[in-house]
């Protein structure tokens, strides 16, 4: 009998196959495969297990078994290309955003509003005074310093042989366990793709191909175009032969994804390229057999092109850096790189204070993604490498004409695809604003209490009987609260696009209307008549998101704060970082704020910080948002509830000026001189303040937990089988079935 072959696939291959098969697995089971997760987020962290370790051996190897002279040289020289090398990376990487399609988006109130980012302690980041902490916290940069200085300082010990030779084989060691972890790559792919694919929207995945495709056209560019053209005006090779020679490394780098695997393909074809031009000199084949595995250890465009995923994530997340997080990310991105990629990006998403499940979104398009950086990193060591020894090998000479004409092309390649990218993404990637929608479509988080609305003031009916009584007591008599209410204090009492009068405050209402058993008249309030309004019963508390201030104060009853809101002004999205500081607002000229009502505590505290602006009275917000009164640059209002207004008007954003924060204390105006009730108001706020049903109301009226309905994401088995539907969910799909003709 014949023995049958066993038919055994590459680990590349595997990996594909591992991929294509979890979204197969997303596909047909939906929400259903998302407790994957798990088991990616445990791939992951094995395989960010040896990384650090493995820089720290790795750098101090290579660069210790250096001389001096060696180091000298090569610093001087290699150095210069190094940096030009880094340069174009970072005008890539810069570049390729501008392809990105305009993002319209806008976001309920976020902690991160309120809270002044952490200062980046740079001497702590580069400076490791610590290295043991830098190494258990994950401070990449730092770890990068501690290894290169340690490098430096071998360099000039006669007995370090020793040492080299064993920080090689702990770093041989640790190759070896990354090798059998990665054979678990085609599992930890699977899992990933999985719950990619079962969570991940249609939307979702409109807008990461805006990622794929640009980074690679960017790689493409760069592998095909921009480096071998390098090479074109200061040597004598020709764009085929780099290209032609190479093809064997390039898609060996590709295929597995592995640079290593490589390394010695690209030693031997550099020195046959220069043997065949006839350039090779006495220590042309020293140079490269030194300048490929310490380049290696070094920061290459193969390796750097990731850092656009940190672009891609604020884009994603429909932010933006501003000037002086760029220096930030340039800088800290650079160093973080020196390690793997694996520690870089969550340092770098960290950092840029980006989400961290992001870093999962990096992984699923890194099984694509990352054979191509391998792809580009091949390139660039080859180009590097060829460009550096003829430079030491004084083989070199600068064809002026040529280098005009290659930068003239570069420039033309990367123009034509960035402009390409961004006409294609404008066409195919649709930004259809939903956030309005939420907002105008939320609803009472719990059954109301009996109530009567009214939208306007009405007739007042006088009953010698309950005019003799306290309100409390007309309240228990009657068993109705009035319940004063502002239409246009979004997210604290609005009206909803179906007519119902909704929102946190009036949610709260309904709460204290069933605690107390009591019915509900909701009546609109007229701001310049509050207090007066209360005072002859109108209405008997205000719930309208009403901030308590000295003039108030004076006028009415307040119960203790129930919500401490932060100031913030509204403004338009292109100046956001101009209100940033209270020093940049301070600089502004003809600077025009608009205040809400006629609060003349807000007024004088607006002019008190900012002597030099022009304060314009509103009668509502709806003024500055539609540009009732011209040439308004800002508008006062409250962190959480500017918030909501910019879900109706996304090319408006809220900002609290740093450093100083101010709070504006929200609470219920009660009728002047009226303890009872307040008394009464007080100590059902003490109840309600700590409860859950509050948590559940301020996460979903100010934060917009759970405000957008999330349906399950559609999946083979569940929509198209039927499996796992609830009775309500085939009831509904039979009825609609039944509708059709």
């Amino acid at each position: 009998m014949t023995e049958k072959k066993k038919v055994r696939f590459s680990l590349s291959t595997n990996i594909l196959i591992g991929m294509f098969l979890g979204i197969v697995c997303g596909i047909l089971f939906g929400e259903e495969v998302a407790f994957l997760q798990v088991a990616g987020n445990a791939f992951i962290k094995l395989l960010q297990m040896t990384i650090l370790p493995y820089i720290l051996v790795s750098l101090i190897s290579g660069i210790g078994g250096l001389t001096y002279g060696q180091a000298k040289e090569l610093a001087k020289k290699g150095g210069l290309l190094l940096l030009l090398f880094w340069v174009i990376a970072f005008a890539m990487i810069l570049l390729v955003p501008l392809s990105f399609p305009a993002w319209e988006s806008s976001a309920f109130f976020s902690t991160s509003l309120v809270e002044t980012p952490p200062k980046v302690d740079f001497l702590s980041l580069y400076i490791p005074s610590n290295p043991f902490y830098s190494m258990a916290n994950n401070v990449v940069p730092a770890v990068v310093m501690f290894s290169i200085l340690l490098g430096v300082a071998l360099m000039g010990i006669q007995d370090k042989e020793v040492i080299i030779k064993g920080l090689t084989t702990v770093a041989q060691a640790l190759v070896k366990i990354t090798g059998l972890i990665v054979k678990l790559t085609p599992f930890g792919v699977f899992a990933i793709s999985a719950a990619a694919a079962g969570t991940m929207t249609v939307d979702y995945i409109g807008r990461l191909q805006v990622y794929l495709i640009s980074f690679n056209l960017a790689v493409l560019l760069l592998t095909f175009g921009i480096l071998p053209l390098l090479l074109i005006p200061v040597t004598p090779f020709k764009y085929r032969d780099i290209v032609g020679m190479s093809k064997d490394a390039l898609v060996t780098a590709f295929t597995t994804g592995n640079l290593f695997v490589v390394l010695t393909v690209l030693t031997d074809n550099t020195k046959k390229i220069f043997e065949n031009y006839d350039l090779k000199r006495e220590k042309t084949d020293t140079y490269v057999d030194v300048l490929i595995p310490i380049s290696f250890n070094f920061p290459n465009i193969g390796k750097l092109i990731m850092l656009l995923f940190v672009l891609f994530a604020v884009w994603f997340s429909g932010g933006a850096l501003n000037l002086g997080q760029y220096g930030t990310f340039v800088v800290s991105g650079l160093l973080s790189f020196f390690g793997g990629v694996d520690v870089a990006l969550p340092f770098m998403l960290d950092l840029m204070r980006l989400p961290s499940d992001m870093y999962q979104l990096y992984v699923v398009t890194g099984v694509i993604n990352g054979r191509s950086s391998t792809l580009l990193a091949a390139m660039n060591l080859l180009v590097f490498t060829m460009l550096a020894t003829a430079s030491l090998t004084g083989t070199m000479k600068i064809n002026k004409q040529k280098v005009l004409l290659c930068a003239l092309a570069c420039l033309a390649f990367t123009v034509t695809i960035i402009l390409g990218s961004r006409l294609y993404f404008s066409a195919v990637v649709k930004n259809v604003y939903s956030k309005d929608a939420i907002v105008a479509n939320m609803q009472l988080l719990q059954n109301p209490a009996p109530y009567r609305l009214y939208r306007e003031i009405p007739e007042k009916k006088v009953d010698p009987e309950l005019q003799k009584l306290t309100p409390i007591e007309r309240i228990i008599k009657t068993g109705t609260i009035r319940v004063g209410y502002d239409p246009k204090r979004m997210p604290f009492s609005y009206f909803n696009t179906v007519g119902e009068l909704v929102g946190f405050d009036i949610d709260m209402a309904h709460k204290l209307a069933k605690d107390f058993e009591w019915n509900i008249d909701f009546i609109p309030i007229e701001h310049v008549d509050i207090a007066d309004q209360l005072k002859t019963g109108i209405y008997d508390i205000v719930m309208s998101g009403i901030a308590m201030t000295p003039d108030r104060l004076e006028k009415m009853t307040f119960s203790n704060p129930y919500l401490d809101t932060t100031a913030a002004f509204i403004v338009a999205d292109y100046r956001k970082d101009d209100f940033a500081t209270i020093d940049k607002v301070r600089n502004l000229r003809n600077l025009i704020i608009a205040i809400p009502g006629r609060e003349r505590y807000f007024r004088q505290g607006i002019k008190q910080m900012f002597p030099n602006a022009d304060i314009v009275m509103l009668n509502s917000p709806i003024e500055f948002f539609e540009k009732t009164i011209p040439n308004l640059d800002a508008m006062l209002a409250t962190a959480e509830g500017g918030s909501a207004w910019t879900l109706l008007y996304p090319e408006y954003h809220a900002v609290v000026v740093k450093p100083e924060t101010h709070k504006i204390p929200l609470a219920y105006p009660i009728a002047a001189g009226d303890r009872v009730l307040a008394d009464i108001i007080n100590k059902w706020i003490y109840l309600v303040k700590d409860s859950p049903s509050f948590q559940r109301k301020y996460d979903y009226w100010i934060m917009g937990i759970g405000a957008e309905e999330k349906l399950p994401r559609w999946s083979v088995v569940r929509n198209a089988l039927g499996w796992g539907l609830d009775k309500e969910d085939k009831k509904q799909k039979k009825s609609a079935a039944e509708s059709k003709p």
